[in-house]
């Protein structure tokens, strides 16, 4: 039976998206508003995942010191407390964005070498509480996240009333309740050798804002948004529209949206 284990760490590191042998036009229209010739930091969360055969003798399948061994006491001193730009040697021609650090890790951490009873499947790097990015060693996705709070009724047209609020209960109010909706939107691409970058992330926040958080925020779902007259606003039906709505409109491949109706209940949509 192969298990995976993933391990959670944390560091702190500056960097500034800016290269220093182009000008500040040329550093502007490559980094948007993200370019500037001074650094700022991050607390960056590192989860690595390993997966392997459990040891029948000791019931694991990796001593976890093993594998801070390795990620915690030789990769992450590299990052920590440093500036990626100026003292990790990999950073002084490439930016330093999550899509880049990701690769550097999953090569720095192959070269040193893990156990070899596991094998490295999965990084995610979080650098703020709205971005994220993944890294198979094959696909590189990024994550953006976003808030909306709206409000509805659970309730089918095809049902009886009694058949509504047995089903449905108390969420069946015909006064309605509100979420505050948390929304993953999530996609994937090879990143750009210049920017280092899947694709722009104003781009992203200007559609997912167009086309869902800015059409969605503050409205009673089921009287304010036309596409889901006629249908129940249950967050698996919301969750597919906003799939829908973001599909094909993005500027890299949609892979899946997450939507958290609560802190408890989180649906997903994948390509």
């Amino acid at each position: 039976m192969t298990l995976s284990m993933t391990r959670s760490l944390t560091f702190s590191a500056g960097h500034r998206y800016w290269f220093a042998h182009l000008s500040e036009a040329e550093n502007r229209e490559i980094f948007g508003q993200w370019a500037s010739p001074f650094s700022h930091g991050h607390n960056y969360g590192l989860q690595v995942t390993v997966e392997g055969q459990v040891n029948v003798a000791n019931g694991m399948i990796v001593n976890i010191k093993d594998v801070d061994a390795v990620v915690k006491a030789e990769l992450l001193p590299q990052f920590s407390n440093r500036s990626l730009n100026d003292e990790v040697e990999f950073f002084a021609d490439r930016a330093p964005t999550v899509e880049n650090i990701l690769s550097y890790t999953w090569s720095e951490i192959n070269r040193i070498g893990l156990p070899k009873e596991v094998t490295m499947t999965h990084l995610k790097l979080e650098e703020t509480s709205t971005l994220y990015g993944e890294y198979d060693g094959m696909k590189t996705s990024l994550t953006r996240i976003y808030e909306f709070a709206a409000s509805h009724r659970l309730h089918a047209p095809a049902l009886s009333q009694d058949e509504n609020l047995k089903l449905f209960g108390k969420c069946n109010n015909p006064a309605g309740h509100g979420h505050n909706y948390v929304l993953e939107v999530t996609v994937s691409g090879t990143p750009n050798e210049q920017t280092g970058m899947i694709c722009s992330l104003d781009d992203i926040d200007s559609i997912v804002n167009e086309r869902v958080v800015d059409r969605y925020d503050h409205r009673n779902l089921n009287e304010d948004i036309s596409e889901f007259s006629g249908r129940a606003t249950t967050s698996e039906n919301v969750a597919i529209e906003i799939f829908s709505r973001l599909e094909s409109h993005l500027p890299a491949q949609l892979e899946r949206i997450r939507l958290y109706e609560t802190a408890r209940n989180m649906f997903e949509v994948c390509r």
